[in-house]
């Protein structure tokens, strides 16, 4: 696979924003989901939880075999 920026308004963009945002949609999915349940009393820190959340995510999306 052959990776190549895209170019956008003479701006290069890479193609991991791609995985960036669909990281953050599902981020945002999860959290809200967490919210909503009784697991979201138990979060200590919630800045750190979200980021620690979208590393996860973004590394699940980023290293999912059938993604790419």
């Amino acid at each position: 696979m052959e990776l190549r920026e895209w170019a956008l308004g003479g701006v290069l963009l890479s193609p991991f924003l791609l995985d960036v945002v669909l990281a953050l949609a599902v981020t945002g999915v999860l959290r809200l989901l967490v919210q909503a349940t009784v697991l979201g009393r138990w979060i200590w820190h919630e800045a750190l939880f979200d980021t620690a959340l979208f590393v996860c995510v973004l590394s699940l999306i980023v290293h999912l075999p059938s993604y790419r």
